[in-house]
């Protein structure tokens, strides 16, 4: 009977090979990823920005350029507009404060009107959105507090869990996570709001996961191979885990991929974000927060811990070969 493999069944790859090419070729492109957020800025939405946010339908095919005219007169700021799912939905962004109460009811009336007068009389209003510039400062601060409580807690977690060497490797992963993830942001233009602050922290939780997979056999072999060296310990663990990585992954994309191409450009951003951090987590885990354990003579510590005979005296032939 066929069968259906992804993985080719027990395998003996030297991942850590090219350990110090990929951890210099990492951290150059996360200086060079953090340049580019700081320098082009992030397509913020109007969670953080402030604003009015409008969803309208059309009666045919929507003319984002006659109704970006229509509304181009100054009267209410900076406007975007972009189409929404279906060709006749438009989302339309106003950068400007609509006020309280009253005023703003008025503002999407006269959006309403000068659409209707200009470009479709049939022009129909499905949603409106109001944030103030106050509310979306508050929102970035609880954002960025949301970014490191996770990330302490998290290194705290595996910490705690394993050794500090984990920990550091995993901290050091986590923070590759966020700043590539975020860089896909900044080069694609999709717009940050909320909802990509939710991506950026799912995968940040992904990629633990499957970091925290990989430690726990790295720990099993550490106390099952003692005349092991820490690459072939290293590299034992990594291929010991691929077919879970691997499968793990691929399931992962499959309700990715699906709700990318079917949920609209309402999750584009969202889905997008997450295809990105599987591939973004997988990397850091085996070229980031295992490599680093190598150099943190965390075969030295096991070892002299509890020496190859079992009396606790094994400093004398710790020596790690890297």
């Amino acid at each position: 009977m066929f069968k259906f493999s992804l993985h080719p069944g027990k395998t003996n790859i030297d991942f850590l090979r090219y350990r110090i090419a990929a951890l210099v070729f990492t951290a150059l492109l996360t200086v060079a990823t953090i340049g580019l957020v700081v320098g082009k800025g992030l397509n913020f939405g109007i969670d953080f920005t402030g604003g009015v946010l409008v969803e309208v339908e059309t009666s045919g095919p929507a003319d984002l350029g006659a109704m970006r005219e229509a509304l181009g007169d100054g009267s209410f700021g900076d406007v975007s507009l972009q189409n929404f799912g279906a060709d006749n939905a438009v989302l339309i962004r106003l950068g400007q404060d609509a006020g309280e109460g009253d005023a703003q009811g008025r503002m999407v009336e006269a959006l309403r009107q000068t659409l209707s007068e200009k470009v479709d009389p049939n022009i129909q209003i499905q949603r409106a959105e109001f944030v103030g510039p106050k509310v979306g400062q508050e929102l970035i601060e609880g954002a960025v507090i949301a970014f490191v409580v996770a990330i302490a807690a998290m290194m705290i977690y595996v910490w705690f869990r394993f050794e500090w060497q984990f920990g550091v490797g995993a901290v050091a992963a986590l923070f590759h996570d966020v700043v590539m993830t975020i860089g896909m942001y900044a080069v694609t233009g999709y717009e940050f709001n909320l909802t990509s602050v939710a991506a950026v922290l799912t995968i940040i939780g992904y990629s633990l996961n499957d970091t925290v997979v990989i430690f726990d056999r790295v720990r099993e072999n550490l106390r099952k191979y003692r005349d092991m060296t820490i690459l072939e310990l290293l590299n034992r663990a990594l291929n010991d885990t691929l077919s879970r990585t691997i499968m793990t992954g691929f399931t992962t994309l499959i309700a990715l991929f699906a709700l990318y191409f079917v949920a609209g450009s309402a999750l584009a951003g969202f889905t997008f974000a997450m295809i990105a951090g599987v591939f973004i987590g997988t990397y850091s885990t085996i070229f980031i927060a295992v490599p680093i354990l190598v150099y943190l003579n965390l075969q030295k510590r096991q070892r002299g811990r509890v020496g190859t005979d079992g009396s606790g005296d094994g400093e004398a032939e710790a020596e790690v070969k890297a």
